[in-house]
């Protein structure tokens, strides 16, 4: 395979994934309160998912600290329960169908 056909092969296939999950996304800002209780507000998912939460403290993915299930749509007030944690960071990670759609990453402040 020739290296202009292969690359003509990823730009297709990344203009696909991004057009598929162009409308889930979280709406806020990247600054979250710390506590056990982590309030995403407003999470628009293409289908029926789940939002999981991972300790992302130094940049790295780490522990699953919660999940919440989401719908297809807006989904307001979205509060995920993540216990007692160290956590500086986090990471949310929508998935749907068993595939990553959205993250974003969130620092915790108090």
């Amino acid at each position: 395979m020739s290296i202009k056909k292969f690359a003509l092969i990823v730009a297709a296939l990344a203009a696909t994934a991004s057009t598929a999950s162009a409308d889930s996304y979280f709406e806020i800002g990247t600054n979250r309160d710390r506590g056990t209780i982590l309030d995403l507000g407003l999470v628009r998912a293409d289908a029926d998912g789940i939002v999981s939460i991972y300790d992302y403290t130094n940049g790295v993915q780490g522990a699953l600290l919660g999940s919440k299930t989401v719908f297809a749509g807006a989904n307001p007030d979205v509060r995920v329960n993540v216990g007692n944690n160290n956590a500086y960071a986090v990471l949310a990670v929508l998935e749907v169908n068993g595939q990553a759609v959205t993250s974003k990453d969130f620092d915790l402040v108090k």
